[in-house]
C-alpha cells in the first residue's frame, strides 16, 4: 500500500523533502568553518549550567573508558538493514546508506578533521559490534560498552506532538499501526489482539507474509491522539514511535525495551513513563482496563513522560552532548587534532547561512 499524497500531506510527520533540501544547501557551507570553532565550543563545555548533566549523558552514550584502535584497512560491509563502515570521517558518502543517515553523521562529523578515522554502523542495528562502533541503536545487555550511540535517523524518530486533547477525552481503546518486520513481538500482540474490541490494531506498508485481513490503511498522527493507548513495540530494533507518543497525552504501552537510542530508552521506568506489559501479552486488556478506571495514574505517567521528552528538546545543548561523544570517540581512539588549519571562506557569510539553515554554530 503506497502513501497517497493526501495522507503524506495529513500524516503529521516532517517532510523529508524539504528536511533533505536543508541538508543539502547546508553541504555549501565549508567545513573549515566549524572545526575552526570545535575547540572553543568544547572549552567552554565546563561552564555550561546543565554541565554535570551533559557529561552523564556523554558517558551514557559511550560508556568505554579504555583506549582502543581503530583499524588501519577500510572495510564496507553491506546487510538488509545496516552498513558497517571502517574508514576515514571525511570519505563516508551519501551513497553508502540511507540519506537520512548521512545528513545526521555529517551534521556532527563535519566539525572534526576528515582525516579521522571510525567505526561506523548506521541502520537497524541488533548486536554489539566487536570494537567501539558508532550506533543509532544498541542492544540493552551487560556489555554494550562497544556500542557507542549518536543521534541519527532524527527526523524519523525524534519528532514530537503538541497533543490538545485531554487523556479522559480519547477513546477506551488502544491503537496499534506498523510494520511486522519479522518481529516476533508485534506478531504475537496482532495474533492475540487484532480481533479484540479493545484494540484498534493494522499492519501498514507491504504484506510481509502475514495474514490479508492484518492489513490496514495507514492512520494520521492526529489520529492516533484519539486513543488512549497507542502500543509502542520494537521492530528491527526500538519502537520508533514511543518519542511522540510520550509527548502525547496518550499513554505509551510496550513490553520492557531490548534496545535503546539516543531516547536512553534504558533508563524508561515502567509504570512511571510508561505502561509495561508482560512479553506474552497476558496483562494487557487488565492493564488498560486499569488506566481507564484510575485516569488520575493515567495522567501522573502522561506527566512523567512529557518531562522525560523535554530533556530533548533544547536543540543547542543536544548538539553539544553530539560533538562531546565523538570527541571522547575520537580521544579514546588515540587521534590527535591537527591546529593547523586555514580559513579560507568568510565567517561571517557563513555564520549567516548556518542561521537561515538552523545548523548548530
Amino acid at each position: 500500500m503506497g502513501d497517497s499524497i493526501i495522507y503524506k500531506l495529513k500524516s503529521g510527520k516532517p517532510n523529508k523533502f524539504l528536511n533533505f533540501l536543508s541538508g543539502f544547501a547546508g553541504l555549501a557551507i565549508p567545513d573549515a568553518f566549524f572545526r575552526q570553532r570545535l575547540r572553543g565550543l568544547l572549552a567552554q563545555a565546563p561552564k555550561h549550567p546543565d554541565y554535570d548533566y551533559i557529561r552523564k549523558r556523554v558517558d551514557y552514550y559511550i560508556k568505554t573508558n579504555q583506549p582502543f584502535h581503530v583499524s588501519d584497512t577500510n572495510k564496507l560491509t553491506r546487510e538488509r538493514s545496516w552498513i558497517y563502515y571502517t574508514g576515514r570521517i571525511g570519505d563516508y558518502t551519501r551513497k553508502m546508506f540511507h540519506t537520512a543517515y548521512f545528513f545526521d553523521q555529517h551534521d556532527v562529523t563535519r566539525w572534526f578533521p576528515k582525516c579521522f578515522r571510525w567505526n561506523f554502523c548506521p541502520g537497524d542495528v541488533y548486536f554489539t559490534p566487536d570494537t567501539p562502533t558508532v550506533v543509532k541503536s544498541r542492544l540493552l545487555t551487560g556489555n554494550n560498552s562497544n556500542s557507542v550511540i549518536l543521534k541519527l535517523d532524527k527526523l524519523r524518530h525524534f519528532m514530537f506532538v503538541r497533543d490538545t486533547i485531554p487523556f479522559r477525552q480519547k477513546k477506551d481503546m488502544a491503537i496499534f499501526r506498523g510494520k511486522i518486520r519479522q518481529s516476533r513481538v508485534r506478531t504475537k500482540f496482532l495474533e492475540m489482539f487484532f480481533h479484540h474490541p479493545m484494540f484498534d490494531c493494522g499492519v501498514v506498508g507491504r504484506n510481509e507474509g502475514c495474514p490479508d485481513e492484518w492489513m490496514r490503511e495507514k492512520k494520521t498522527i492526529r489520529e492516533h491522539l484519539d486513543y488512549k493507548f497507542i502500543m509502542a513495540l520494537e521492530g528491527n530494533d526500538v519502537a520508533s514511535n514511543l518519542k511522540w507518543v510520550m509527548s502525547s497525552n496518550s499513554l505509551a504501552v510496550m513490553t520492557r525495551p531490548t534496545c535503546e537510542t539516543w531516547f536512553m530508552e534504558g533508563t524508561l521506568v515502567a509504570g512511571y513513563h510508561y505502561v509495561e506489559v508482560k512479553e506474552d501479552f497476558s496483562d494487557l486488556p487488565e492493564k488498560l482496563q486499569y488506566y481507564i478506571e484510575h485516569p488520575e495514574q493515567a495522567e501522573d505517567i502522561i506527566r512523567h513522560a512529557h518531562e522525560y521528552v523535554r530533556q530533548f528538546q533544547d536543540k543547542e545543548r543536544e548538539n553539544l552532548i553530539s560533538l562531546m561523544v565523538l570527541d571522547k570517540y575520537f580521544r579514546l581512539s588515540g587521534q590527535q587534532y591537527d591546529d593547523s588549519h586555514s580559513l579560507q571562506y568568510r565567517p561571517q557569510l557563513c555564520a549567516t547561512l548556518c542561521r537561515y539553515f538552523g545548523l548548530f554554530i
